[in-house]
């Protein structure tokens, strides 16, 4: 596919796309400048991506790549570009098969199937890279026509209408060799390779950098996530990271904040020492944080090997002690994120998802992020603001997630249908909102999941035809392997959320017995405005919360205290300021609850809410001094 003239240990005088002249730096560190330097965009569809860098001069918008894909894309480009060896290697029917520089080929050397001899069928331009900017960029009309296996969506919406996988190739390489075995890099190889220690090495968290790959497992096959980390930062005393991610169905790389990206170094999936829902340590499943093998020769035959400059960072496969304490490593080295903005992240993170899903709606692997983000944030909300799950749920949840719920992916059909589209979520929501209309607050009615029920999707292409968007409805496809396309019924995860018809009717229905002037402030964004002094409300069993607002104009110490009798219920509560910040909070079980802290001119937020759940309202009395 290319020549190699170069070992990725070497040292290389001349200037770069991201190193100046004896820069002292070997291939490996240029790639990690490479990586670091790619400047953030826009993206086309949501979010930050990144832009390409060549040799060439030419720059394009990052592609429209799987997560896995993304970090194969970035190490064999790189690679091509500078005539660096690359392969990777997985097992296959037919034994170990190798594909990279010297093309696909077997154990003994003999060319996979009936892959092409690269050199001898397509065209290789770098000769142009001096003259195409005033000669013309060299085109390869078959190459722009190939598009990626697996999901049939690898549009490249920013190159054209119809643009696939093949037109980026053809416009990102000279050697159009490249372009052609990229198709093959990135359809036949995935997660589990790069899970693989055949390909790629586990890192000891306090060398990461730029160009490492994070693997995410969640079971031993099925559903995982593959980020590159695209910035590090050392800072006095802890480490910052950032990490991009592609997606299936393909998007551009998206570029997350250092609080977010802590979020997926530090959490368990990443190989972490925690059991899995069946019972198996995440260790076990080859994910965590990883670097590149680099090839060299060895007689006449490549072998993938950890450089020996990287010797101090390797951590065995076998050991499954180090590899597992790794997500606490991380904890401890990069920054600490205020619950505020934690909070913010982990919204952000449920609302990608969910945005994922509005134009792939048979996403399992972005229904499972959202309700990972839930559960953080339940813990989070529990911790550090003493909320319950319910009134998160009523805050946040979207009728959206109960009509796509989480599904376990190795007894779920609909986890391989990767081509659902934007079309069919609207129609999907246009039945649940039918599905709810009998809705009172006398009855509940849950909108159908959507999942493979009873053989298939005919309830919701039966309500499509009844709309007149029969013609918008697919069909289920196989678009990935999938040994679960004969379960009769799809099998939800079991769920961690309050139930629609509890957080509707929360929401919706009055008080049994009343309430108080100062309903509706179920939550902070709808707190009551008091002055300073004593004031009675009431709390009721399907009131999630009441909160209060005060404003103070002088510094000094905030008193809370709050009468009710206990026997009637617990009442307990928090004081936070307009941060978000709790500041101070009482769940004693008498008939008092007391908060102080010393304040500020400013606003300050009370919350008061129920221990447990009840169906009845109790009085209570707040008094406020400073």
């Amino acid at each position: 596919v290319w020549k190699v003239t170069r070992d990725w240990a070497d040292k290389d005088a001349k200037a770069g796309m991201a190193w100046g002249e004896n820069s002292g730096l070997s291939w490996d560190q240029k790639y990690e400048a490479w990586v670091e330097s790619m400047e953030k965009i826009d993206g086309v569809s949501y979010g930050e991506t990144f832009q390409m860098t060549t040799p060439y001069g030419k720059s394009l918008p990052a592609p429209a790549i799987e997560c896995a894909e993304t970090a194969l894309f970035l190490r064999a480009t790189f690679a091509s570009w500078y005539n660096l060896p690359f392969y990777v290697t997985a097992s296959g029917s037919e034994g170990r098969i190798y594909l990279g520089h010297f093309g696909f080929r077997h154990a003994d050397g003999s060319r996979y199937r009936n892959t092409p001899n690269f050199k001898s069928s397509y065209k290789d331009f770098t000769d142009r890279a001096d003259s195409w900017q005033s000669d013309g960029w060299p085109q390869d009309s078959k190459l722009r026509g190939r598009k990626l296996g697996g999901s049939q969506d690898d549009f490249q919406p920013f190159l054209g209408d119809n643009a696939r996988a093949g037109t980026y190739f053809d416009e990102l390489y000279l050697n159009k060799r490249t372009g052609y075995f990229m198709v093959f890099l990135l359809s036949y190889f995935g997660s589990v390779n790069l899970a693989s220690p055949a390909n790629l090495y586990n890192l000891k968290p306090e060398a990461v950098r730029a160009g490492d790959v994070l693997v995410k497992r969640y079971q031993r096959t099925g559903i995982g996530h593959v980020y590159v980390v695209k910035h590090t930062e050392r800072l006095e005393d802890s480490l910052e990271a950032e990490l991009v991610s592609g997606s299936m169905p393909r998007r551009q790389p998206k570029w997350d904040s250092a609080g977010a990206s802590k979020d997926a170094l530090t959490g368990q999936e990443g190989g972490g020492a925690e059991e899995n829902y069946d019972g198996d340590a995440y260790a076990k499943f080859g994910g965590g944080i990883k670097r590149w093998r680099t090839p060299v020769k060895s007689g006449s035959h490549w072998i993938n090997i950890v450089p020996a400059a990287d010797a101090a960072t390797f951590v065995d496969a076998s050991d499954l002690t180090a590899i597992g304490a790794r997500p606490a490593r991380f904890e401890a080295i990069l920054g600490q994120v205020e619950p505020s903005v934690k909070r913010e992240i982990l919204l952000q993170q449920i609302n990608d998802a969910r945005e994922h899903l509005r134009r792939y709606p048979a996403s399992c692997s972005a229904r499972t992020r959202r309700e990972d983000a839930f559960s953080k944030l339940y813990d989070l909300e529990d911790e550090h603001f003493s909320t319950r799950r319910a009134t998160v749920d009523s805050q946040h949840r979207l009728l959206e997630d109960y009509a796509l719920p989480e599904l376990v992916y190795q007894e779920s059909k609909t986890c391989c249908w990767n081509s659902s589209n934007a079309d069919m979520f609207e129609i999907i929501m246009l039945k649940a909102q039918n599905d709810i209309q009998g809705h009172s607050n006398e009855e509940c009615v849950m909108p159908a999941p959507f999942m493979n029920i009873d053989g298939g999707y005919d309830v919701f292409k039966t309500f499509a035809d009844s709309i007149g968007r029969g013609d918008q409805w697919r069909g289920w496809t196989e678009d990935e392997t999938c040994p679960q396309r004969d379960v009769v019924s799809d099998t939800q995860e079991s769920h961690d959320w309050t139930p629609w018809c509890d957080v509707t009717l929360g929401a919706e229905a009055p008080a049994p017995m009343g309430g108080d002037s100062f309903e509706p402030n179920d939550d902070r964004a709808n707190a009551a405005l008091v002055e300073l002094g004593e004031h009675d409300a009431q709390l009721c069993g399907n009131d999630p919360a009441d909160w209060f607002a005060v404003e103070v104009d002088s510094s000094g110490v905030l008193k809370i205290e709050v009468i009710f009798t206990h026997s009637e219920g617990d009442i307990d509560i928090a004081l936070y300021n307009d941060s978000g910040e709790k500041l101070s909070s009482s769940a004693g079980t008498d008939n008092t609850e007391l908060a102080a802290s010393d304040v500020t001119a400013g606003t300050y937020y009370l919350e008061v809410f129920q221990y447990g759940s009840g169906n009845s309202c109790q009085d209570y009395t707040v008094q406020m001094s400073l």
